[in-house]
């Protein structure tokens, strides 16, 4: 089997996905669907690394409109970031893919505290690697997390998994008449405030120059296509 143009890949979930058609929490089935997902590029021998994202249980921004302090909603919604990626771990284990879970607070009865050179040695040996707890920092999210991450590890790609398959003038949803593009600039979606990812997340993958690709989660297979370099996505790199 040809290799992927992309060897090492980051992927983004939001914690939103993982709700599936529930209203909060985890939907199993749609765990386990992602974890397919993933089983199929890791198939393929491409290494992978994940960053999923706290909102389906809590999101430190929505606390903070309560009257709750920042940083420690930011934390909440940290410790919410590792029950989501504990449980995909579970899910990836349950179709043998050997799995790590590597958290930026350090939580040693449940996962291992993130070191750089750990997490490159686990994917290099053949595991897919979960990062939690976004940066470990308050005031940033798991998207400048995302960009941090796949910086770090020297990713090829990072893939951002949406409801749609790509990035769009409007909301495709709410906008019949939005149009998709098929690639774009980072400073194009800087300038258009396209909303794909927050804007730091956008300068730290242009500083590195990463790739963003954007694609459909809920499409059956939309991953290893990516990552194959075929299938639908918009891609954002410098033009």
């Amino acid at each position: 089997m040809a290799k992927p143009p992309y060897r090492r890949v980051l992927l983004k979930i939001s914690g939103e996905a993982l709700m599936g058609r529930l209203e909060y929490g985890l939907d199993p089935a749609m765990v386990d669907r992602i974890a397919a997902e993933v089983k199929s590029v890791h198939a393929l021998g491409g290494q992978v690394c994940v960053v999923i994202g706290g909102g389906n249980i809590f999101r430190g921004l929505s606390g903070t409109a309560t009257g709750m302090e920042r940083a420690t909603a930011d934390y909440m919604g940290m410790l919410a970031t590792v029950i989501n990626s504990l449980a995909m771990q579970s899910a990836l284990e349950r179709v043998d893919v050997p799995t790590r879970v590597l958290s930026a607070i350090p939580i040693a009865a449940v996962c291992e505290p993130y070191i750089r050179r750990r997490a490159i040695r686990h994917m290099e040996k053949g595991r897919v690697v979960i990062f939690a707890a976004g940066t470990g920092n308050p005031f940033f999210t798991t998207d400048t997390a995302a960009a941090l991450r796949a910086s770090e590890m020297g990713c090829d790609a990072l893939l951002k998994a949406t409801k749609v398959d790509g990035v769009y003038t409007a909301d495709p949803v709410k906008d019949k008449t939005a149009k998709r593009y098929e690639q774009l600039s980072y400073m194009e979606v800087l300038s258009q405030d396209l909303k794909v990812m927050d804007t730091a997340a956008i300068a730290v993958a242009r500083e590195n120059k990463i790739p963003i690709l954007v694609f459909s989660i809920f499409e059956a297979g939309a991953f290893a296509e990516v990552v194959s370099g075929r299938g639908r996505y918009t891609i954002i790199e410098e033009v």
